[in-house]
């Protein structure tokens, strides 16, 4: 089962024209439907930590999930809420080179003004066509996102509702949840965070766990009746063994224009308007110096070996990188201009591991 399948089985609940329940949702029992998206929570979590999080352990697992590649928060966000793969949503990855742009890289989350975010990812998000089929949809999440790109290239069609503390955020979802039918998304990002900063397994990486599931628990206390409530998230991670720096004490970066992508997922750009056929020594000098520790595609392998999904869009495509180099094991590629601030992070995600790239769907209904 896929990211993408999720939100249109949901939906598909609601009658919602042109919709399957891939994922056999069935009927919404009272229509109000919750789905809580917590950022980092891959499908391993609870088999390892399911002691320390007693409130997500009980809720009924539907299924592992598999995320779009490259497993990062922007790709798959997109993935889920509109249903398609990247290479129809056009987002590629956490950061991209933007064509024709003398080289110039949009960070997907903090977005660039110079880019129409609904240019940029054009497929109608399925809170647009909910909206416009009467069901109420609530975005419900930090205050700081509201206005961004991101959100309105991602998110767009959905009532925005900010909070910062956890009894704001429930309080923001219970009220959403009075009308029907309704539909609400609520995003946390704690686990995440603690995960890159201090790793998988940390102390601070468990508080956080324990504190979102704590957060379970109140919001199945307080949902009004009938609400069902699904669980699931955007990737995994893995912490860090192995730090490259590329072009640092290697020729790695021979040839290459621009670096984008994260550490588990790179996409390297030759020079705009450059011959491609050196690519075959690039591709050849990273498979020599690193070998089984990275894969490595071109643009067009990547697409034909269906990568960013079966169809691949003129816009997206141009985005993918001249080269993709894929990090194996727990090695992490370091760009040599944030190598501090890339290497200070213990967990990591992006790449194709079944960690990075599976999350679980746990699902309940509030009696």
């Amino acid at each position: 089962m896929h990211l993408s399948q999720i939100m249109p089985s949901i939906f598909a609940g609601f009658h919602l024209a042109d919709t399957q329940d891939y994922l056999h949702c069935g009927e919404s029992p009272t229509g109000r439907e919750l789905l809580f998206l917590i950022d980092g929570f891959g499908a391993d979590v609870l088999a390892k930590y399911g002691d320390d999080a007693p409130n997500l352990s009980a809720l009924t697992s539907v299924a592992p999930i598999h995320t779009s590649f490259p497993s990062t928060t922007s790709t798959s966000l997109a993935t889920l809420t509109t249903g398609a793969m990247p290479g129809a949503h056009g987002m590629m990855g956490y950061t991209v080179r933007v064509p024709r742009s003398s080289g110039r890289v949009l960070n997907s989350l903090k977005w660039d003004e110079r880019v129409d975010p609904e240019i940029w990812q054009p497929v109608p998000t399925l809170f647009q066509r909910a909206t416009a089929a009467g069901i109420t949809v609530t975005h419900v999440a930090a205050k700081r996102y509201e206005d961004t790109g991101f959100t309105r290239a991602v998110f767009r069609g959905a009532h925005y509702r900010g909070a910062n503390i956890t009894s704001d955020l429930i309080g923001e979802t219970v009220t959403a949840l009075t009308k029907s039918p309704s539909f609400v998304y609520l995003y946390v990002n704690d686990l995440d965070a603690a995960g890159h900063s201090d790793g998988v397994g940390s102390e601070k990486w468990l508080a956080a766990l324990k504190n979102i599931d704590a957060m379970v628990g109140q919001l199945t206390e307080k949902l009004p009746m009938g609400v069902r409530i699904w669980v699931t998230a955007d990737h995994g991670m893995i912490n860090v063994e192995e730090k490259i720096v590329m072009g640092v004490e290697n020729n790695l970066l021979e040839g290459i224009a621009t670096v984008a992508g994260e550490p588990r997922m790179r996409h390297l750009y030759l020079p705009q308007d450059a011959d491609l056929a050196p690519r075959t020594d690039v591709i050849s000098a990273w498979e020599e110096a690193l070998g089984e520790k990275v894969k490595m595609f071109t643009r067009e392998s990547a697409i034909a070996a269906g990568l960013f999904g079966s169809d691949v869009s003129l816009d997206a495509s141009e985005r993918i990188g001249d080269i993709i180099a894929i990090a194996q094991g727990n090695v992490v590629l370091l760009d040599p201009e944030r190598a501090d601030k890339e290497g200070a992070m213990v967990g990591h995600h992006g790449g194709d591991t079944d960690i990075e790239s599976t999350v679980p769907l746990l699902t309940s209904v509030k009696n």
